[in-house]
């Protein structure tokens, strides 16, 4: 099967790309990127005042099966990924039961096989019911599939296990996705503890409840040569030490979030859980220096942190709802309309920290338009304007602070394996999984 996509603006950081040119697919491989190929294909996508990138690679999502289907199950994640341009995820661990052993591994890659044609790539947890005591067979999860270990939605509170966790993860060569929260100091805090926390009479969660923990599992990297991942960063002294990390040599990356690089406590609405994250929006401050960290490449990647819940737990107001922000399907737009269209990041630098390096970090084949590579491929229109409405989220978590905000860039095409599984022309939006097709 050969399909051509014409006409597209190709932006490939492998090749520092950029330019008008077209793409050839043959039986779900690249097969040519040149200007003006004329070739018959059977399907041919007209992307003239498109985007075309590499497709979009997510190291961390929450996809809640098993154990939380009411949130979010695999089909209808895998169905928000595609939705969102997203031809990769990773999946956390923290599932119930959680992504512990080799069987619940092969239980996500088999469900994940069995719905969809994107590629759904699960981290294991660092240890047993990630509970922090007892470590899981590292060896076994890395060769069963699982490419990285953590312990997502908490920290490994004992400083030694977290060695002993970090020193067999170098050995084995398996990453380390490192959630860095100190829970005796955030204690009952359910936003930054800053203005409007003190406004709002909320308790706080301190910049220092994830500042210690970072300084902790960057010395223990150090101690162990672990190839350690910083999840979520979310405050200033976070992107410091990261950074002199970096420049001692560290093997050390780090990702943010699109709601901690355009939103700050300020904006959180009285009450409203939809802006109640883990970790929380910090301050102006903080967001500058993330930003400014992800420019000059102390941080690698974005990253979503999709974690979806049921409208009933999020209404339950600020203090008693659960953390979470529902966002593969608004990452694009944010991003193209918060930091590409003000120029603050380039169109290349997108796709690079959005595809190309985060398949780095985990090792994969992915994130490039090269000729001979698989034919992931996400197209977006980046001019298209329109108003987030959760209402029309396939995700079954309407969680997002973002609903009702005006947008541009939005996903016309995410072509996973030459196979296309999301389109979006003239309005008819069609994902397509492997059952049915979903309007």
């Amino acid at each position: 099967m050969r399909m051509l996509i014409k006409n597209g603006r190709v932006i490939d950081p492998a090749s520092n790309t950029d330019d008008i040119r077209d793409i050839l697919v043959e039986d779900g491989v690249i097969a040519e990127v040149a200007k003006d190929i004329d070739k018959a294909a059977d399907t041919v996508i007209d992307a003239k005042g498109c985007m075309v990138m590499p497709g979009l690679v997510d190291l961390h999502v929450h996809f809640r099966e098993p154990g939380f289907e009411h949130k979010e199950t695999i089909r209808t994640g895998a169905r928000a990924a595609a939705r969102g341009g997203f031809t990769t995820v990773c999946p956390m661990p923290n599932t119930k039961p959680a992504i512990d052993s080799v069987e619940m591994v092969e239980y996500i890659k088999n469900k994940s096989e069995e719905v969809t044609d994107i590629n759904i790539l699960p981290i294991a947890a660092m240890t047993a019911g990630q509970d922090g005591e007892y470590i899981t067979d590292y060896e076994r999860l890395y060769e069963e599939g699982a490419v990285a270990v953590s312990e997502d939605g908490k920290s490994v509170m004992n400083a030694r296990v977290a060695r002993q966790a970090m020193r067999l993860a170098a050995e084995v060569g398996i990453p380390v996705f490192a959630h860095c929260e100190d829970k005796d100091l955030a204690a009952r805090g359910v936003m930054n503890a800053g203005n409007k926390a003190r406004e709002l009479g909320f308790y706080g969660i301190m910049n220092s409840v994830e500042d210690i923990m970072v300084a902790r599992d960057l010395l223990l990297a150090k101690n162990t040569g672990a190839k350690l991942h910083i999840c979520h960063v979310s405050t200033e002294d976070s992107v410091r030490m990261i950074a002199a990390a970096k420049k001692e040599g560290l093997d050390v990356t780090a990702e943010v979030t699109p709601h901690h690089l355009t939103l700050t406590e300020d904006d959180i609405n009285e009450d409203d859980a939809n802006y109640k994250v883990n970790p929380p929006l910090r301050t102006n401050k903080d967001k500058d220096m993330l930003i400014k960290g992800l420019k000059d490449g102390t941080i690698d990647i974005i990253a979503t942190d999709h974690a979806p819940h049921h409208l009933t737990e999020k209404d339950r107001g600020f203090v008693e709802a659960p953390f979470g922000i529902s966002g593969l399907e608004t990452a694009v737009a944010i991003i193209m309309t918060d930091l590409v269209k003000k120029n603050v990041i380039t169109p290349l630098e997108m796709a690079d920290k959005m595809s190309y390096t985060p398949a780095k970090i985990i090792g994969i084949d992915k994130g490039t338009l090269l000729v001979g590579k698989t034919a992931d491929i996400t197209i977006i229109d980046p001019d298209a304007e329109y108003v987030i409405d959760s209402k029309t989220f396939a995700s079954r978590g309407k969680n997002t602070p973002f609903n009702g905000k005006k947008v541009s860039g939005e996903i016309k095409y995410t072509i996973a394996g030459g196979k296309i599984v999301y389109s979006n022309i003239n309005g008819t939006e069609v994902i397509i999984d492997k059952d049915v097709p979903k309007l």
